[in-house]
């Protein structure tokens, strides 16, 4: 059984903003800033662009998350 998105939306990641920066999409993942730049650049995970800044809606996250590898889903989330 999976999440719905609002659900999801309101469990994980509650002390991260809606609209995150490549930095902060690293920090939530735990992993380097070269990979979460490389995710954006492959459009792994939708973003869209303010000037020369990237900007990652925290959904897209969550999206990318649940297609990867199936973490937004209820069987390995322990609430």
């Amino acid at each position: 059984m999976s999440f719905t998105d609002k659900e999801a939306y309101a469990l994980f990641f509650q002390a991260f903003p809606d609209v995150l920066t490549v930095p902060q999409v690293s920090r939530m993942l735990n992993i380097n800033e070269k990979t979460a730049y490389q995710l954006v650049r492959e459009k792994q995970i939708n973003h869209f662009k303010i000037g020369r800044t990237y900007r990652i809606p925290k959904m897209a996250v969550l999206n990318y998350l649940n297609t990867v590898t199936g973490v937004v889903d209820s069987q390995t989330c322990h609430t």
